[in-house]
């Protein structure tokens, strides 16, 4: 049973909308898990209210936060500083407050490419078919490229949206933007699929390519993870590809900003578990 007295820390999530996140149950669950007396707590945050939330981090002391859509670009200008990751990324998901200076960082990416890793999946020298040019498909692809990705192509619907990425990222490794008319014509070189786009989270969207002509050796990976099996993991399955969906990257995220945090070492299986009961 969870106790509530004068030393119990607050953390919590800034969004608009934020009912349906599960960051609380998973937080919650994590310090549970060490013994740690904080609580985490949803905040739905109107955008034009953001200035005054901010304050109120500082004014009550709240310990961090976690910052969802629409608030993760617009969070960065009352910060007082944030890390390279954050500032490459022009958006910041985690807050840490200490002695009311709060820090900015990104997770999200890392928290990808840490679900990745926990699958057996390497992606040092491989080579990424990445679809998707929004901000999910920039933290992902800037993720891939400093943990050691020999090359990533990026495929959207609007190929200006993936040379402008392109562009940006490519101090940073081999990068290459396609539209996504032109997906499969590199299908055979791809190590990884990644989609990064909210397509799949509906049954009636329309696949992003003939998933048909996916090759077995792929791997095959959709952030999104309500569904549980998107279309196209499930047609990759069937091919004999493997599949991973975005709970991973929900779940390693979120222990990142736990490390942040607190210092400690996260309880991933216990977060992992709390998250599959849910869903």
């Amino acid at each position: 049973m969870l106790r509530i007295t004068g030393k119990t820390d607050v953390y919590g999530i800034f969004g608009f909308p934020v009912k349906h996140s599960l960051s609380p149950l998973m937080q919650t669950a994590a310090f549970e898990a060490l013994g740690i007396d904080a609580v985490y707590v949803p905040f739905e945050v109107n955008p034009d209210n953001l200035g005054g939330a901010v304050s109120g981090l500082r004014a009550m002391n709240i310990k961090g936060i976690n910052v969802t859509v629409p608030l993760k670009e617009k969070i960065v200008p009352f910060l007082d500083r944030i890390d390279e990751v954050a500032a490459f990324l022009g958006a910041v998901n985690t807050v840490k407050n200490e002695n009311g200076v709060l820090s900015g960082y990104n997770t999200d990416g890392d928290g990808f490419v840490d679900s990745l890793e926990e699958e057996g999946v390497d992606v040092r020298g491989k080579t990424v078919l990445l679809i998707g040019a929004g901000g999910s498909g920039k933290a992902v692809t800037f993720a891939l490229l400093k943990r050691g990705a020999g090359r990533v192509i990026i495929a959207n619907r609007t190929l200006d949206r993936a040379v402008a990425l392109s562009e940006k990222l490519k101090s940073y490794g081999d990068v290459e933007a396609i539209s996504l008319e032109d997906v499969e014509r590199v299908l055979s070189s791809a190590d990884l699929i990644v989609n990064t786009t909210s397509v799949g989270m509906r049954e009636t969207d329309p696949p992003l390519f003939d998933y048909e002509v996916i090759p077995p050796s792929v791997v095959v990976v959709d952030i999104i993870y309500k569904p549980f099996k998107t279309e196209l993991l499930k047609v990759a399955e069937g091919k004999g590809a493997k599949i991973i969906n975005g709970l991973g990257m929900l779940v390693h995220q979120g222990a990142r900003a736990f490390r942040i945090w607190t210092g400690k070492e996260p309880p991933v299986d216990v977060m992992k578990r709390v998250i599959l009961e849910q869903l």
